[in-house]
C-alpha cells in the first residue's frame, strides 16, 4: 500500500514538474519574443519586413508553424503592452538561459534591427539597455552586432 502511494505521488509530482517545465519554456519564449517585438517597434515603425523576419525567427528557433508563431507573437505583444518595463522579461531570461543563449538573443535582436539596413538612435539605446538587463558586456554586444553584419 505504501509503495502504491509513493508511486502515485511520485507520478503526480513528476506530472506537476513536467507541467511547470512546459509552462516555464512557454513563458521564456514569450519573454524572448517580447524583446524582439520591442526592438521591432521601438522606432515607431513595425514594418511588414520586420514582422516577416520576426515570424521566420520564431519558426526557426522554436520549430513552430506560422500559425503558432503568430500566436506567440500576439501573446508577446499583449504581455509587452501590459508590462511596465522590460525587466520582467529579462529577469526570466536571466534565470533560465546561459550566457551563450543570451548572446544568441542579442544576435537575433540585431537581426531585427538591421532588417531595414540601418540602426536609428532608439534602436541603439534599446540595444544598450537590453545588454545591461541581460547582464552582457559591451564587447559581447559589439561582437554580436559584427557577427550579424558580416553574415548579411
Amino acid at each position: 500500500m505504501l509503495n502504491r502511494m509513493k508511486r502515485f505521488f511520485g507520478k503526480v509530482l513528476a506530472e506537476e514538474t513536467e507541467s511547470k517545465d512546459s509552462s516555464t519554456d512557454h513563458d521564456i519564449r514569450v519573454a524572448t519574443c517580447a524583446l524582439l517585438v520591442e526592438i521591432a517597434r521601438i522606432d515607431e515603425t513595425f514594418s511588414q519586413d520586420e514582422l516577416e523576419a520576426l515570424l521566420l525567427i520564431l519558426k526557426d528557433k522554436y520549430g513552430l508553424s506560422r500559425e503558432h508563431a503568430e500566436d506567440l507573437l500576439s501573446e508577446a505583444e499583449k504581455e509587452l503592452d501590459d508590462s511596465l518595463d522590460l525587466w520582467q522579461f529579462a529577469r526570466l531570461i536571466n534565470a533560465n538561459y546561459s550566457n551563450q543563449e543570451k548572446i544568441e538573443i542579442i544576435e537575433t535582436l540585431w537581426r531585427i534591427v538591421f532588417v531595414d539596413g540601418k540602426m536609428d538612435q532608439h534602436e541603439h539605446y534599446l540595444m544598450n539597455k537590453l545588454k545591461n538587463l541581460l547582464r552582457l558586456s559591451q564587447n559581447q554586444l559589439i561582437d554580436a552586432k559584427l557577427k550579424v553584419l558580416h553574415s548579411k
